[in-house]
């Protein structure tokens, strides 16, 4: 042999080697097979248990010989595999429908281990009997095991769905299973009517299998999930543990669990509560106990005096395994391949495979029968010629030639010969010879009958019908697993009353909200009240009025939006700075929140975004309904542009701009298309050079126009006065800016029984009424409506909004 000849690809026999590796685990270790739901571990357990004769009934043998009689016949891997395999069979806490009966202990919901196989007893459990029926009837086929000493079976001719009531779990290579447990009575009433109906949906399945049902009970929330899974056989299901509040004798509440989510371990979840309580991520409990005995769970969780249940359960849920999800996977072998199948295609296969059993199981019981009619059919022949047979086999010198005489001299088979010869001398009396006849009329019967079988799918239909209904009534049990449609809970926002609230922002990012019931009106011309406690070189830049349940959605000078609930912005006192923005908000560096806007809903309307360079933008509300963490891209801002006001509108209203020189330009929104979330927008007002837009409103009917400035002065101005020009234009006069009044800070629609609030960069606030406020032409300077320190100026107005509003 040449010396080339002696290398190999590396690459090659690599993927040669693994392709083989992964094979071996796919079929060979890790998936169910789609018939009997059992990976070759599970079923071999099971076949060598039903051998050695250890059925229901019969007395406990030591696992460490079952094992061991595993490992020499059946499975060639370490005793660990095979013995944990036959423990998961015995336990009650993951097999919802248990196949082997253990006696010593076999591990717990706790997670505490099996004692050791030489400690341990078992048996096959009743319904284990009913996957190994009619085994020995030549229904299922075997192959020989690993050193081909003996045979073992390919699958077994199980009567119960075992995949589905049973579920499975596997990781094999590049693919995993995990088909979670059902209920016995859905299952075959499931199976009962794709029987009856092949077109059947699996919406009208759904009727009987409503999901799955674990054996530790639990409560599935939601039903998307389920639905998904039975439909495309991928799907994510919530399980919550079951819970009920007890009020305790003390007064305090207690929080009791009685069930848990499959496959959790129940000290470890008591040790995650712990650890949270300690921490501190959850407040409000007192002590934690495990009350559990053989009856059941009982956690008790004790809760301090006057804490909310709900509040804590949800944290609970949020922070434990007490809510967990659970991945269903419905992958099986099929023909020794992998699929994923939907629920329709799982019950089909089972059915498929009972009626293969059944008709191979009636070929086998016809020939038997066959046979037996044969041989009786030659006793028959005998009694009919007693005393002639009875003869020939005295004159015999051998059985041999006693044989061949009567095959010779009458119509009997060698069989049928060896028969008579092998025929006790009891059956020659009348009773005997009246017995053969009847029990060869009988034969010939359900030769009839298993010919009718094999010839009729209607009848084999009608078998798989009545079998299942018999597995039904004998095994079937209730839920225990509840499924709630809908997943109400009680959240905190339930409990926040609704309140309107002061939300203050200072122009260095400081936030609180305060209930505006703490700031008193006064009158025009008053000194006003510390709304907030700021540092020197920090003012009050902006001011929100909304409910505590309103939506504050924060827009940024770089355009981006992010989301609040009010009653999540901290409440401080009257004189408190509050808590920056940057501790509650993700903004980034050199960005800060320059206006907000509270939404009860995102249903209907628009927002439209005004910058300080004139562009305005409108889009659809519903693009700004899902919250993220991080935050949004509002709007596309060109270089030195910023985002300075939002406002909701219906996409039919009237627009207004007010710049820093006293100017306002006045537009319909028609002449500004919808346009999408990150778009940039269209020039608004064309600012003169040196001035920028302080503020923009929509506008209503039967309302004014307020315009304050930056010392103290503003007036009212009918509406009237600002002519609808077109988009895109440099505005009219709104306010005649002087010395005296200094820029223009805002221009705020307003009606008579509004109260406005103004705000000044030294932290004062006062509260006033609209119609305290004279109305004037738009191009006069208007009067006084706040008095200043010397360094005081006016940074912002806002009004108050009632609630009916």
């Amino acid at each position: 042999m040449s010396p080339q000849n002696t290398f190999i690809s590396i690459e090659e026999e690599m993927k040669s080697s693994y392709l083989d590796y992964a094979m071996s685990v796919i079929i060979g270790r890790a998936l169910p097979e789609v018939r009997d739901g059992l990976k070759p571990v599970q079923r071999r357990i099971l076949y060598a248990m039903f051998r050695e004769g250890l059925l229901p009934g019969k007395k406990y043998s030591k696992c460490a010989g079952v094992v061991g009689e595993v490992l020499k016949k059946y499975h060639p891997h370490g005793d660990t595999a095979v013995y944990d395999a036959l423990v998961r069979l015995a336990q009650d806490f993951n097999m919802r429908y248990p196949l082997v009966d253990g006696q010593g202990n076999f591990g717990s919901i706790d997670g505490d281990p099996a004692a050791a196989y030489r400690y341990t007893e078992a048996r096959l459990a009743k319904i284990a009997e009913e996957l190994l029926s009619d085994i020995d009837k030549k229904t299922v086929d075997f192959t020989p095991n690993f050193d081909e000493t003996t045979e073992e079976p390919v699958v077994l001719p199980t009567k119960i769905p075992n995949l589905l009531i049973n579920g499975s779990a596997g990781i094999a290579v590049g693919m995993a299973t995990n088909i979670p447990p059902h209920n016995l009575k859905e299952v075959v009433d499931g199976l009962i009517m794709l029987l009856e109906n092949p077109d059947i949906t699996i919406n009208d399945l759904m009727a009987a299998i409503k999901g799955p049902d674990f054996p530790t009970g639990a409560i599935i929330y939601g039903t998307g999930g389920i639905i998904e899974a039975y439909t495309h056989g991928r799907g994510l299901i919530k399980v919550r543990a079951k819970v009920r509040i007890e009020r305790e004798a003390k007064g305090g509440d207690s929080i009791i669990i009685s069930e848990l989510p499959y496959q959790v371990n129940k000290a470890r979840l008591i040790e995650k509560i712990a650890e949270l309580v300690r921490e501190k991520r959850i407040e409000g409990i007192s002590d934690i106990r495990d009350e559990s005995d053989r009856d059941g769970i009982r956690i008790v969780i004790e809760l301090k005096r006057g804490e909310v249940p709900q509040i804590i359960l949800n944290n609970l849920y949020k922070h434990t395994q007490m809510e967990s999800t659970f991945g269903i996977i419905m992958l099986a072998l099929v023909n020794g391949q992998p699929h994923i199948l939907n629920l329709k295609r799982m019950l089909g296969y089972f059915l498929q495979h009972r009626r293969d059993v059944i008709l191979r199981r009636t070929r086998f019981e016809l020939k038997k029968a066959e046979e037996k009619a044969h041989i009786l059919e030659g006793l028959k022949i005998a009694l009919d010629h007693l005393d002639a047979i009875i003869t020939l086999i005295r004159n015999s010198k051998t059985p041999e030639e006693a044989k061949n005489g009567m095959v010779t001299k009458y119509p009997l088979t060698a069989i049928q010969a060896q028969a008579i010869l092998d025929m006790k001398l009891q059956r020659l009396t009348g009773l005997e010879r009246e017995k053969i006849v009847k029990d060869y009329e009988d034969t010939l019967k359900e030769i009839e009958r298993l010919k009718e079988i094999l010839g009729s799918e209607k009848l084999v239909s009608k078998i798989i019908k009545d079998e299942l209904s018999e597995i039904k009534n004998k095994y079937g049990d209730e839920r225990k697993t509840e499924i709630l449609a809908e997943t109400t809970e009680l959240t905190i926002e339930d409990l926040i009353t609704e309140e309107d609230m002061v939300i203050t922002l200072s122009h260095n990012g400081y936030i609180k909200r305060n209930p505006l019931s703490i700031y008193r009106s006064q009158r025009r011309g008053g000194k006003g009240l510390t709304g907030m406690e700021t540092k020197e070189e920090d003012y009050v830049e902006q001011l929100f009025i909304g409910s505590t349940h309103d939506y504050m959605l924060f827009f940024s000078n770089m355009g981006r939006l992010y989301w609040k609930k009010i009653y999540e912005i901290p409440e401080a006192g009257r004189t408190a700075k509050g808590k920056a923005l940057v501790n509650l908000l993700p903004i980034t560096e050199g960005e800060r929140i320059t206006t907000a806007l509270n939404v009860k809903d995102f249903k209907e309307g628009f927002l439209v975004m005004f910058t300080k360079n004139g562009i305005v933008k409108k889009t659809a509300l519903h693009e700004y309904s899902n919250p993220r963490s991080k935050g949004i891209i509002a709007v596309t801002l060109d270089e030195g542009d910023e985002l300075i006001a939002v406002k909701r509108t219906t996409g039919k209203n009237d627009l207004i701009i007010g710049t820093k020189s006293g100017l306002a330009a006045r537009f319909k929104e028609e002449d500004v298309r919808d346009v999408g979330r990150t778009a940039r927008g269209v020039i608004g007002i064309r600012l003169s050079k040196g001035d920028e837009v302080v503020s923009a409103d929509v506008i209503e009917e039967n309302t004014n126009l307020l315009t304050v400035t930056e010392k103290g002065l503003g007036k009212r101005t009918k509406t009237e006065e600002y002519p609808v020009h077109g988009r895109g234009g440099k505005g009219v006069i709104s306010i005649k800016l002087t010395e005296k009044s200094g820029n223009a800070v805002g221009l705020l629609q307003v009606k008579d029984e509004d109260e406005i609030v103004l705000i000044t960069n030294s932290g004062k606030l006062i509260r006033t009424k609209a119609n305290s406020i004279s109305v004037q032409g738009r191009n006069t300077q208007g009067v006084k409506l706040m008095d200043l320190e010397a360094d005081d100026r006016i940074v912002s107005v806002g009004r108050v909004v009632e609630e009916d509003q």
